[in-house]
């Protein structure tokens, strides 16, 4: 028992590390935003997409690698998407211009795909007991959170030192040891039973959710008269429906819509989109008014969102914890709540310009957002068996994911054009966010059930 233990823990360390470097991009990029605008002549269109193109391989790809770690292995699925990742963050700290950066951080959006949904996988195989499973979930998501706070904190340093490539660059000795540990402690598993995988799922899935993306942020540079826009919305919407017809026949579906007919399942999924929504919507937006209007360094930047991400990070244990004990729907409904309350306060501060007041938002924000996600996550992996682990984590990333770029897309816009920021389209992108969070809430106390995992 003792040593089955400790090599759970071994392993839940080794993923942390890729786990790590993964989140650590999530947050370092907004830092840069600005160096990488002036140094690539990127407007804000163009920036959109440098966060974006991640996202959008990111989600819709994790469908895929979570059923392919299910069949071919957990930990091969694992390795191969950090070392994929590691190439995409050379490419990205090379790159001539904002369209090959765009470019190579589709590539780690690929490899983050293949890593993260199988790291949860392989963390559920290491802690059969359902209780100890939450608390290394929350550990789990303690590291993410410090890849969080990590991200702005040193990333502004670094920008500030050494240019926004040195970011990408810290990507490298990181992955390095993250698959080094893997490969020497992490113990293979998966379940394939015969399942297929679903080709034509993914293909229309990923090119439902990137057109969709697409006539989203270029809607406002084009207009949203033009034939491109229109063509991509009608493209989505097709996609959507084929997806939807393909699904319904497949043997193994991509997306097994059975699942969404459990309350809890699908409101675990939808209040984790609304709730990247809202985040990276806000992170996007309140950066560049941080960087543009208040005309602060990148290492000021960071440590002022730095309020935010170290509640979020040191509380997310606790959070998992709370989640084991009592339950996901407190935990979830209310740390959204507070979340969005947050930041309401937050879309004061470019109109009354108080510290304190931005401090304090950014502090409630961060608090319940530590409350929400490790509870989120466990609602979502435990709704489905344990044969499905790495589709379960596979789908409530995917959510969280997909809300993400959909927040940055939507929202992002109404930031400014051009190469310009405008305060009024800040205040209205964090309004926006908020009302996200609350929706989110609202799901999460309907129907998440109370009963402790």
């Amino acid at each position: 028992m003792t040593d089955r233990h400790d090599h759970a823990i071994i392993t839940l360390i080794a993923v942390c590390f890729g786990l790590f470097m993964i989140q650590l991009d999530l947050t370092v990029v907004n830092v840069a935003l600005k160096s990488i605008q002036d140094n690539l002549h990127a407007g804000v269109t163009a920036l959109q997409w440098v966060v974006d193109a991640y996202a959008i391989l990111f989600s819709s790809l994790m469908l895929t690698t979570g059923d392919l770690g299910d069949l071919f292995g957990r930990r091969r699925m694992y390795t191969g998407g950090m070392a994929l990742f590691v190439l995409g963050s050379i490419a990205c700290a090379v790159a001539p211009s904002y369209v090959f950066l765009i470019g190579a951080r589709s590539l780690q959006g690929i490899g983050a795909a293949a890593a993260l949904p199988n790291s949860l996988a392989i963390l559920r195989n290491a802690f059969p007991d359902a209780r100890l499973r939450a608390r290394a979930i929350g550990w789990w998501a303690g590291v993410s959170g410090l890849a969080v706070v990590a991200g702005p904190t040193l990333g502004g340093f670094l920008v500030g030192a050494f240019g926004w490539r040195s970011v990408f660059w810290l990507n490298v000795p990181v992955g390095v040891l993250g698959l080094w540990l893997t490969l020497g402690f992490v113990t293979e598993s998966s379940h394939p039973q015969g399942r297929k995988l679903d080709i034509r799922g993914q293909v229309l899935a990923a090119s439902a959710l990137a057109s969709l993306i697409f006539a989203v942020i270029e809607g406002s540079p084009l207009g949203w008269g033009n034939i491109l826009v229109i063509a991509a919305f009608a493209w989505a919407g097709m996609s959507s429906m084929a997806l939807w017809l393909v699904e319904r026949r497949h043997t193994h579906p991509l997306l097994d819509f059975r699942f969404f007919r459990q309350p809890g399942f699908t409101a675990a999924n939808a209040a984790s989109g609304l709730m990247n929504f809202g985040v990276f919507a806000t992170l996007f937006a309140f950066s560049l008014y941080l960087l543009h209007i208040q005309q602060l360094s990148p290492e000021q930047v960071g440590l002022r969102l730095a309020v935010m991400f170290a509640p979020f990070a040191l509380s997310l244990p606790f959070g998992g914890r709370i989640a084991g004990h009592f339950g996901s729907r407190y935990p979830a409904a209310l740390g959204l709540g507070a979340t969005g309350a947050g930041m309401l306060l937050l879309s004061l501060v470019p109109q009354v310009t108080d510290d304190a007041l931005m401090y304090f938002a950014l502090l409630v924000i961060g608090l319940g957002l530590a409350a929400a996600t490790p509870a989120l996550v466990v609602a979502a992996i435990n709704a489905l068996p344990p044969e499905r682990s790495g589709a379960a984590s596979a789908f409530n990333n995917t959510s969280r994911q997909a809300g993400g770029a959909l927040g940055v897309a939507l929202l992002g816009g109404l930031v400014g054009v051009g190469a310009s920021i405008s305060t009024a389209g800040v205040v209205a992108a964090i309004l926006g966010s908020a009302a996200a969070l609350l929706l989110g809430a609202f799901i999460a106390w309907q129907f998440i059930e109370f009963h402790p995992t």
